[in-house]
């Protein structure tokens, strides 16, 4: 048998354009190593950016206007936006300032992609999901049912082709280029205002549920809707909706949404671990000089690191609250889980048949997801048992 190939890997601070050899590229034909070709721990010099870079007191003041998807009152979410803006004003001297704008301030919580793609905006906040009826393989930038959780879904992303696959997507749709921007680690469930005892109890129920975990419940039974983060407690106040999943518990709770319905569900099986992101005009991106762009992807990668930092230190202290103020946790039901997994695969077989840039991120993802399972299946796990 012929050794392995080594795949020497290349990374340069601040993600986005980590490099594997041939593993993971746009343009190779799996997007991922094969089973014969190794990837080496050994440091390798990436080439510098193509773009000179500017003397200091050469670059110029930019100003860009940053819609977003989230409310204020999320200071994870909306935190984060305003984190990395902070970042990239810190990076250039205050020569390069984004000013975040909270969902609905200059647009819609779900216009965003669409407006930058479109150039009314130069960079927005958003999640990837949210545009899966523009795209199917958008999911895949956020999360995916029974899929990676947030650790291993930027190990895909980074080290594995998944950026250079939905970048390349972004590109040929949007005219836009992305960049993961946090994560919220593994979700809960949702609120339910009635308990549920097995997947019967799902049928006809309505529930806030966006992207490819709407397309799961459906076929649960559920009747699926998105309505904005700052909407969903009304609207289970209302009768409007039944049931209603975010995030975990410190955003639910900052939304108030144990105000809304008794009893709180676990896991969420369709956000693993969801990663969002900014989306840039690619027109904008290329007018910018190498040392913005290099701010951008380094305020990126940092301001992902510390989202999910606050929300594991924020998470179990507000579980506590919730729970002392008289919500009720509950285990979803085996054969929701199992009616859960087994719908999941279904559809994404069906959306890979009907759509090339869905069937070609699936390939990589589920051959990334096969290499790294046992690894994470063994240490770790046995520490948590």
């Amino acid at each position: 048998m012929a050794a392995p190939a080594v795949l020497a890997a290349c990374s340069r601070l601040g993600g986005g354009d980590e490099v594997a050899g041939a593993a993971g590229g746009a343009g190779s034909d799996t997007g991922n190593a094969s089973s014969d070709e190794v990837i080496s721990s050994d440091p390798v010099e990436c080439p510098e950016p193509a773009t000179a870079a500017a003397p200091a007191d050469e670059l110029p003041l930019v100003e860009w206007e940053m819609p977003t998807s989230w409310p204020t009152s999320l200071p994870t979410l909306w935190g984060g936006a305003q984190r990395f803006a902070d970042r990239v004003s810190a990076l250039t001297g205050g020569r390069f300032r984004i000013t975040p704008r909270s969902a609905g301030e200059v647009a819609g919580p779900f216009e965003v992609l669409p407006l930058v793609a479109e150039g009314r905006f130069s960079i927005g906040s958003s999640a990837s999901y949210y545009y899966t009826d523009l795209s199917p393989a958008l999911a895949f930038g956020t999360a995916v049912p029974f899929g990676l959780t947030h650790r291993q879904g930027l190990s895909w992303l980074h080290s594995g082709g998944g950026l250079d696959l939905l970048q390349e997507i972004h590109a040929n749709r949007f005219n836009a280029i992305q960049f993961p921007v946090g994560a919220t680690g593994a979700q809960m469930g949702g609120w339910f205002r009635k308990e549920l005892n097995s997947l019967a109890d799902l049928q006809g129920l309505r529930m806030r549920i966006p992207g490819l975990g709407g397309r799961v419940m459906a076929r649960l039974g559920v009747e699926p809707v998105n309505i904005a983060a700052g909407e969903i407690v009304t609207n289970l106040q209302d009768d409007t909706i039944d049931a209603a999943e975010f995030v975990g518990p410190f955003d639910d709770s900052a939304l108030g949404l144990e105000q809304g319905a008794q009893f709180y569900y676990y896991p969420g099986f369709w956000e693993p671990g969801p990663i969002t992101d900014v989306q840039i005009n690619l027109d904008e991106w290329n007018r910018l000089p190498v040392q913005y762009q290099e701010a951008i992807r380094s305020a990126a990668f940092e301001t992902t690191a510390r989202m999910v930092a606050d929300y594991d230190a924020l998470n179990g202290l507000a579980l506590n609250d919730l729970v002392a103020s008289g919500v009720e946790l509950r285990l979803f039901p085996d054969d929701i889980l199992d009616a859960g997994r087994a719908a999941s695969g279904i559809i994404l077989d069906e959306i890979a048949a009907g759509d090339d840039d869905f069937a070609r991120v699936l390939a990589n993802w589920r051959e990334f997801r096969r290499q790294v399972s046992p690894w994470f299946s063994l240490a770790e796990a046995a520490l948590l048992q």
